[in-house]
């Protein structure tokens, strides 16, 4: 009875310990690394440090692992803001126009003229201004993190293609002065050569500016010395302000010499004193709204840069930045196409005639 007593005991306590090893293995199982800690919360709770990971579907077992991202990878969203896609917008209609201009202008043998060279000089300057407002929303919202050169490129883009603009608005400007001034003698003494010279000198000076952020003149090391432009410093852009309206005052002086010299004109011949005082007041306003709509557009910003810093809100930038690109969108109905040579090839090229009513006397320099 004794040894039967003890191979029972001892049978009880093999089946216990069998239990206790099947509990330990099932325990082990459970708390596995590759599951979390807390079944009832491994759905909401995440690791502190989340990488890519495999989990298994508890629905399908057999099934592979799925691959999961974790929130630091997960492509962010960019906030567009709306004053980089009016921009974006306006170089594209800056593009399309002064592209046209120079098309026009190309491709018509007879528009060889000082005048009209300096017109494709300018179509092209604003050409490039509006490929660098596409350009640099292209940079800061599809480029990757927009690295230092990208933003160098972009800047001195920008800075050569309006600077190139104002100047050629000032080398058109001299050209009408000039004319009116030596009306005898300037069509023989002005020749293509001194033309291509001229804007040569512009371009080379504008290349230059351009250059120089790429040179050192940045503040990529120095966050505090940057402009409203950045990676222009506050004392260049001071300095490009201070140019701008030195250049605006030339400009202003020109026009009211012109506009003296119309007037003066008029009065020379008495035959014709009633129909020129009309033609000259037509004139004058014309110049009047010409340099109303140069100063409208660029005083603004000009002005901003010299008071502002990169500690002011960018709305304020864009806001002054704005009116200055859509300088480049008035030059070309200004200075272009309301050329009645321009808008002759304009009509022979999209209709194949030209209208009756287009008027093809010559214009006089104070004329746009």
């Amino acid at each position: 009875m004794r040894s039967r007593s003890c191979r029972t005991e001892a049978f009880v306590a093999m089946t216990l310990s069998l239990a206790a090893a099947a509990a330990a293995m099932s325990g082990f199982n459970s708390s596995s690394p590759l599951d979390t800690a807390d079944p009832s919360t491994s759905s909401s709770t995440s690791s502190p440090s989340w990488s890519w990971g495999f989990s298994e579907e508890p629905s399908n077992s057999s099934t592979e692992p799925a691959v999961r991202m974790s929130p630091e990878f997960r492509p962010a969203v960019l906030e567009v803001s709306p004053w980089d896609v009016v921009l974006c917008v306006t170089g594209t209609l800056i593009s399309c126009e002064n592209a046209l201009v120079i098309a026009v202008l190309f491709y018509t043998p007879t528009l060889r003229a000082p005048t009209f060279i300096l017109i494709g000089s300018l179509a092209a300057a604003d050409l490039l201004a509006g490929l660098g407002l596409i350009l640099n929303f292209i940079f800061t919202y599809l480029a990757d993190g927009s690295p230092e050169p990208v933003s160098l490129l972009s800047a001195g883009l920008l800075l050569s293609a309006f600077s190139a603009s104002v100047l050629n608005i000032l080398a058109i400007t001299v050209d009408r002065y000039l004319s009116l001034y030596n009306a005898l003698t300037y069509h023989t003494e002005r020749t293509m050569t001194f033309t291509y010279v001229m804007v040569l000198f512009i371009w080379l000076s504008c290349v230059t500016l351009g250059l120089l952020p790429a040179l050192g003149w940045n503040c990529l090391r120095d966050e505090s010395a940057c402009s409203v432009c950045r990676p222009v410093t506050k004392s260049n852009a001071v300095a490009l302000a201070v140019a701008f309206l030195l250049v605006f005052g030339l400009m202003m002086q020109l026009y009211l010499q012109i506009c003296k010299i119309a007037f003066r004109h008029a009065q020379q011949i008495a035959v014709q004193h009633q129909f020129l005082a009309i033609s000259t007041t037509k004139g004058v306003s014309t110049l009047s709204a010409i340099l109303c709509a140069f100063g409208a557009c660029w005083l603004p910003f000009a002005m901003y840069s010299i008071v502002a810093d990169s500690t002011y809100p960018a709305v304020y930038t864009y806001a002054a930045a704005l009116p200055a690109t859509c300088c480049s969108v008035i030059n070309p109905v200004i200075y272009a196409f309301r050329n009645p040579d321009i808008q002759k090839s304009l009509w022979m090229a999209c209709c194949g005639c030209v209208p009756s009513n287009l008027s093809l006397r010559p214009r006089a320099s104070s004329d746009v």
